[in-house]
């Protein structure tokens, strides 16, 4: 599958060639624009359970399956937020973390399903209790809020992310929620609350702006919101 991203920034949007007969899985309602040559069509990925648990984790119940059946053909997808798009490449050794809305698409062979964290991880992590776990080989399209940045860490080393920032993370890494100062009334009249402690080797990938925080800001301008 050959594609390309374009306007990287706050406004990308991906251009996808499919030969006859390739396809690609997308997230609910990311078609842009396509060829007349492919066909979508929603589908439940991982049966009932597994969209039931994409709910639970904030996702939508359906995927989309862009299929060129007639031929080769185009297709145009983009997220719903303004931030911007990565790509990944999954050679079949690890997993794909994914925080809720940072899936975009992925090549036919990607299986995505729900991961369940544990109770802690789920109260306090900022995510919930469901996120998605993509495993396979192929390639992962992520989006964020903002741009995203690549978090690098050596084996041993150690990172604090706000967790409102994830946007994910393979799955051999270790974390830990934790509060975000020594005591708990500082670390929530610090803003930051609870965080995320990561550790290496692996590279977690993080948006530069914070959804919840834009959030509080959008409701001052909304009358009912207050």
């Amino acid at each position: 599958m050959k594609y390309e991203i374009l306007y990287p920034g706050a406004f990308p949007i991906i251009q996808v060639q499919l030969a006859s007969g390739e396809g690609l899985k997308a997230e609910s309602d990311a078609m842009v624009s396509m060829s007349t040559t492919v066909d979508v069509e929603g589908k439940m990925e991982g049966g009932l359970l597994g969209g039931i648990g994409r709910m639970l984790s904030s996702e939508k119940l359906f995927f989309q399956t862009l299929v060129a059946r007639r031929g080769p053909g185009e297709v145009l997808l983009a997220p719903g937020i303004p931030g911007d798009i990565t790509d990944v490449e999954l050679d079949g050794s690890y997993s794909l973390v994914v925080q809720k809305d940072g899936f975009l698409a992925g090549t036919m062979g990607l299986e995505i399903a729900t991961k369940t964290q544990n109770l802690m991880q789920g109260l306090f992590s900022g995510e919930g209790f469901f996120i998605l776990k993509v495993s396979g080989k192929g390639t992962v399209f992520l989006n964020s809020y903002g741009a995203i940045h690549a978090v690098n860490l050596e084996a041993g080393e150690e990172r604090i992310i706000d967790n409102n920032h994830l946007v994910a993370w393979p799955d051999y890494m270790q974390y830990s929620i934790e509060k975000a100062s020594s005591g708990w009334i500082s670390s929530f009249t610090s803003g930051e609350a609870l965080v995320c402690r990561f550790r290496g080797p692996g590279v977690v990938l993080i948006q530069t702006r914070n959804p919840r925080a834009f959030g509080g800001w959008l409701k001052q301008f909304i009358p009912s919101a207050k």
